[in-house]
């Protein structure tokens, strides 16, 4: 069952790009726990699917052959890093007291293309996290990622609807 999990039901097995993939589909699911529950949806499955995350990460590695620190075919830290950058713009929507069946298309595009920049490229914090090669690297350089790509969805928001529409 970990590895069901740690795999999203065998999304990791897609190839090429199953974190793509999977944060594709994590971005699907966002929405929809919005729509359903709004952002304090959102944030308690993101908290929620961080925390089996950690456990599910750790248990599979343990099962592999040492040196196999981060296999692409996990994908459940894709899964928590994306609903994190997505409850950014879940929380703006939300707070502005928006239905929460609208979800503009800039904020959860913003929110997927900087989270997968961040996840790929791995700058400073993420990066760091990466090289920890251990069950909390892979889950937190994917939080990371999606905490940076949280603050850009969040300041591009802000310069658009404070600067550019003014």
């Amino acid at each position: 069952m970990n590895r069901m999990i740690a795999t999203l039901f065998g999304v990791g097995n897609v190839q090429p790009g199953s974190g793509t993939w999977a944060s594709a589909l994590a971005v699907v699911f966002a929405i929809f726990l919005h729509g359903v529950g709004g952002f304090p949806l959102l944030l308690v499955c993101t908290i929620l699917v961080s925390l089996l995350g950690f456990a599910v990460v750790r248990a599979d590695l343990a099962t592999r052959a040492p040196g196999d620190t981060d296999p692409s075919e996990i994908v459940i830290d894709e899964v928590a890093g994306q609903w994190l950058a997505m409850c950014a713009p879940s929380a703006g929507l939300w707070f502005a007291g928006l239905d929460t069946w609208n979800f503009p298309w800039p904020g959860y595009v913003t929110a997927f293309i900087f989270f997968r920049l961040f996840d790929i490229w791995k700058p400073w914090i993420v990066g760091r996290a990466d090289r920890r090669h251990d069950a909390a690297g892979v889950m937190l350089d994917d939080l990371y990622a999606g905490a940076m790509a949280g603050v850009v969805v969040v300041v591009a928001a802000g310069f658009y609807h404070g600067v550019l529409m003014r």
